[in-house]
């Protein structure tokens, strides 16, 4: 059993909805997945996998209930935490994903480590992005389980 902490930014619920089916594929395989609607570093377990599933607001911003936790990871060494990345976006716009992108190279910096390349769900293609995000999950979930 893993630990899981799942870090949302939404402004218009899709990340939530996301973070919701993810969470429940995690307790399914037998993990622990809390959801962070208000992300505070502190509330964060570092030795957890940290699963950030976030929108692109604006002109390629960050949903205004990460960005506290955004500024707060900067300058931090994260070394010891294993991190995924779900980004939302819609692909129309030349900022596609780049909030997701934003958060994965500052942890990254941080020295995190990403342990699957991020999954980028355009919803333009993907109107239910929770069945491409779930499908995506448990497909690194089962690979993992093999490998163990």
């Amino acid at each position: 059993m893993a630990n899981f902490e799942i870090v949302v930014g939404s402004v218009l619920g899709a990340s939530e909805y996301v973070a919701d089916a993810l969470q429940e594929v995690l307790l399914s395989h037998t993990h622990s997945a809390e959801i962070h609607l208000t992300p505070q570093l502190s509330d964060l377990d570092k030795d957890a996998t940290w699963l950030i599933c976030t929108s692109t607001h604006g002109a390629g911003d960050l949903p205004d209930n990460i960005q506290p936790f955004v500024k707060q990871l900067k300058n931090q060494s994260l070394s010891k935490t294993p991190f995924l990345i779900v980004g939302l976006g819609d692909s129309s716009y030349d900022t596609y994903c780049h909030g997701s992108i934003l958060i994965e190279s500052i942890m990254l910096n941080s020295g995190a480590k990403l342990l699957h390349p991020a999954l980028h769900i355009d919803v333009l293609n993907h109107p239910i992005p929770e069945d491409t995000a779930v499908k995506w999950l448990t497909g690194w979930l089962i690979n993992n389980e093999k490998t163990a």
